[in-house]
């Protein structure tokens, strides 16, 4: 018998006893509805696929989604309806997408969700498609450049991002790595972070014009600069935002990190006068449900709540900002 068990019986006696023959026990309030999103929402018609990652096309006018549990990338409609888009034997768990229009590609961290299980290696590879047709153009294992992994060997893929001469950059949680890889596919490690907090994992990550990387892990951001990644600081953020997982350009300047905290997901807009050496908070949407990340549709963000937990449809929400 638990000891919440207990606790519980044991209140449940004391209040029997100190009812008499004229009080009648009072009724037990009624738990609160459930909140309600503040802007619009659609669901998808289907749930299992598990959709961590989520991008729109703005070319094409339309939902692009990962799925951790199958690969496959998603159109998403705002019907609800889960149209196939790719389709690739490779695509072990599609975590991170990024749309290039300016090159008409759909760029894709490629992972195996089997790597958080013991034993289990999983992988690290970035797949490049035709935005308009679906067409494989590369696979680059970035793991085999990696040098030196984790011991034992693990790899896990997780977001990634491109700059305006068509590099991208793409994170690996499990070796706290960025890898480079350039227009011509070409790989390397461009930074690895080393002596990051206990605990600390690398996940989000965007490129700024200014020509560095802002890549953020649980409650820290750092900013990397591409021409020269040992001169990678922290930013100082004034109020950090625990368990930040996606981040995204907001078409007004601001950084929208998305915190996965089940129990306070929000969008925070974040903002910095000093080129990211420092950040504070502009504004912030709380969230109905657990959130991964986001994608800027117009002057709207939208977040995706995937159902890590159960067969649950995934959600979209529009973030509302105060």
């Amino acid at each position: 018998m638990g000891s919440k068990f207990l606790v519980l019986v044991a209140a449940g006696v004391v209040l029997a006893a100190g009812c008499t023959p004229s009080e009648a026990p009072k009724t037990a309030a009624a738990p609160p509805p459930p909140a309600k999103p503040a802007g619009d929402v659609f669901t998808a018609k289907r749930g299992g696929f598990i959709p961590e990652g989520v991008e729109y096309d703005q070319a094409n006018g339309r939902f692009l989604t990962g799925s951790l549990a199958e690969g496959t990338i998603f159109e998403i409609k705002r019907d609800g309806s889960v149209v196939p888009f790719i389709t690739d034997p490779q695509l072990k768990s599609s975590v991170g997408i990024e749309v290039d229009e300016p090159r008409d590609r759909l760029l894709v961290a490629n992972s195996d969700s089997a790597a958080f299980q013991p034993g289990n290696v999983g992988q690290a590879k970035l797949g490049v498609y035709n935005l308009t047709t679906g067409e494989r153009i590369a696979m680059v294992d970035l793991a085999a450049v990696i040098g030196t992994p984790k011991d034992p060997p693990q790899y896990f893929a997780n977001d990634l991002t491109v700059d305006g001469g068509g590099t991208v950059y793409v994170t690996d949680t499990m070796n706290n790595v960025v890898f480079k890889v350039t227009p011509d596919y070409q790989a390397s490690v461009l930074h690895r972070f080393t002596g990051l907090p206990q605990g600390v994992q690398v996940n989000g990550i965007v490129y700024h014009d200014g020509g560095y990387l802002l890549v953020v892990a649980n409650e820290h951001i750092y900013k990397v600069p591409v021409a020269n990644p040992d001169a990678t600081s922290e930013v100082k953020v004034s109020e950090p935002v625990p368990g930040q997982d996606g981040a995204v350009w907001a078409a007004d300047g601001h950084l929208v990190v998305i915190s996965n905290s089940a129990d306070a997901p929000k969008a925070v807009a974040l903002t910095s006068s000093d080129e990211w050496a420092t950040a504070s908070r502009a504004a912030v949407a709380t969230l109905v449900g657990q959130a991964t990340t986001a994608a800027a549709v117009g002057n709207d963000i939208w977040v995706v709540h995937p159902h890590f937990m159960d067969a649950n449809p995934p959600s979209f929400e529009q973030a509302v900002f105060k």
